[in-house]
């Protein structure tokens, strides 16, 4: 059952929309935790942006900073804003993939995904729904044409990332210049084609299998420039887990692939 509070609060310079229109067919997923310094000022910046053309869906991991009860607080401010708590911090991958079957059975015909930290910049959104006219997914690059757009990251994580992408082209074949990039919208073709009872990975290693399966199904993806902003406030979520599967799961996609077991 999902679970859908709504709890009025603070106005975050919010106010209701008396307009009426067709209901949205995009929805974009924001999994959170530990994001109270950010949350709001997304949200607002979504709702002015887009106030009749998509919906939004928080799925937060029991945050303890109140996190949740800043999204719920704005629930009724923000026409189509849902929220899904979970009991404790179960990871990336399945928060997304919980955030695809809450999409399907309700019926959204594009689902984005989208960080929580300012990372990626709100404004671009209309930009993948564009390009989603000739593509099944579309994935926000920070390396395309042989260009780095990232800001505010140090250098060994670049580094990091770059190889990363290099690596997984390389072992698997896969013709994505980011294949780790977590902003990124799919068709709900794809995601109905799509078996998540056997995806497991998490963090870098979810995109990565993300868009090996899509492709490996046939799809089409197209990448668009973007431009990557370290967060300014809060932490991190990448970990040395996320690295370590990182590095495996491509080798285990490929072999999967290769005895048609995917």
């Amino acid at each position: 059952m999902w679970e859908q509070e709504n709890v009025t609060s603070k106005n975050y310079g919010l106010s209701f929309s008396g307009e009426t229109a067709p209901e949205p067919t995009t929805l974009v997923i924001i999994p959170t935790f530990n994001e109270a310094e950010n949350i709001a000022s997304l949200l607002s910046e979504l709702a002015v942006l887009y106030p009749l053309s998509l919906d939004i869906l928080v799925i937060d991991d029991n945050s303890p900073d109140g996190t949740l009860d800043i999204v719920r607080s704005m629930q009724p401010m923000i026409k189509g804003l849902h929220v899904i708590k979970r009991e404790r911090k179960l990871g990336l991958g399945t928060a997304y993939i919980t955030g695809f079957r809450f999409a399907l059975q309700s019926g959204y015909q594009y689902v984005i995904e989208m960080d929580a930290d300012f990372s990626h910049d709100p404004a671009v959104l209309q930009r993948f729904l564009d390009a989603m006219k000739e593509a099944d997914l579309v994935i926000g690059s920070r390396y395309l044409n042989n260009t780095v757009n990232v800001v505010n990251w140090p250098l060994g994580r670049l580094i990091l990332s770059k190889m990363a992408s290099i690596y997984t082209q390389l072992i698997t074949g896969l013709p994505v210049a980011d294949p780790t990039s977590g902003f990124k919208c799919f068709s709900a073709e794809v995601l109905r084609s799509l078996d998540f009872d056997t995806i497991n990975s998490q963090g870098y290693s979810f995109q990565i299998e993300m868009n090996f399966r899509v492709w490996k199904k046939g799809f089409s993806i197209k990448e668009i420039p973007i431009v990557f902003v370290d967060r300014s406030v809060g932490k991190s979520k990448m970990t040395k887990k996320n690295i370590r599967e990182a590095i495996w799961i491509v080798w285990w996609l490929k072999i999967k692939s290769l005895f048609g077991a995917l």
